[in-house]
Order: C-alpha cells, then sequence, then structure tokens
C-alpha cells in the first residue's frame, strides 16, 4: 500500500531543506534525528512547527527533513518555507493562512559580497589623518 506524500523544498540564505509530509501521529526527523536532538534552541524548534501550529495540523503528519547548507537559523528558516509549502499542497485551503503569516514568501536577503579597496562589504581600513 502506498502512502500518500506532499513533497516541499525550502530555501533561506544558503541553506535547503527538502521536506516530506506523511499522514501520521506528529513525528519530526531532521537528517535522521529527532527536532530536540538537532536543534539546540527553543526559538529554532518554535520556529519549525509555526507552519503547523497556525494550519493546527500539528498532530496530522509526520514531517521528514533532509537540510543542508547554512547555520542552524537559516535551517530552521529554510525547514519553515518548506513545510508551508508542502502544507499547501496537501490542503491548498491553507493558503490564505500561510500567506498572511508571510511563511510562503522566500526570504530574498543574503549576504553582501566583499568589494575590492575594502576589508569587508562595508568595512573601510581605518583612517588615520598623520
Amino acid at each position: 500500500m502506498a502512502k500518500v506524500q506532499y513533497f516541499g523544498t525550502g530555501r533561506r540564505k544558503s541553506s535547503v531543506a527538502r521536506v516530506r509530509l506523511i499522514p501520521g501521529e506528529g513525528n519530526i526527523v531532521v537528517n535522521g534525528r529527532t527536532l530536540d536532538e538537532y536543534f539546540g534552541y527553543e526559538v529554532q524548534k518554535r520556529e519549525v512547527v509555526r507552519p503547523l501550529t497556525i494550519t493546527e495540523t500539528l498532530g496530522r503528519y509526520d514531517v521528514i527533513i533532509k537540510v543542508q547548507g547554512g547555520g542552524f537559523t537559516g535551517q530552521a528558516g529554510a525547514i519553515r518555507h518548506g513545510i508551508s509549502r508542502a502544507l499547501l499542497k496537501a490542503d491548498i485551503e491553507l493558503r490564505p493562512t500561510l500567506k498572511a503569516a508571510g511563511f510562503l514568501t522566500r526570504d530574498s536577503r543574503m549576504k553582501e559580497r566583499k568589494k575590492y579597496g575594502l576589508k569587508a562589504a562595508r568595512r573601510a581600513p581605518q583612517f588615520s589623518k598623520r
């Protein structure tokens, strides 16, 4: 018997998360580890489950996530984006709720490149009059 699965890809900064939603009892697995094992801070755990809580689908799906690149905060944002997209495929009626919360918009902010003549993106060498 083939189970129904919903896929979503989320991105934030340099992180990419591939999310699978499977009807189940609410287990969340990130890179083979539980959510509590993978993320140390409570803020990041809450960020990951926010799409499920605002749509009231927290116990209805098992979430399997593969995430790579970036740091923990960027990964949490990518997972949130991926879960939101997967929920949209599962139930199109959730779109207004997710859209109002801003979870369907890809956060396009990236690190600014370093420019020549400067020490960093905007940091100039120290100036001395003499």
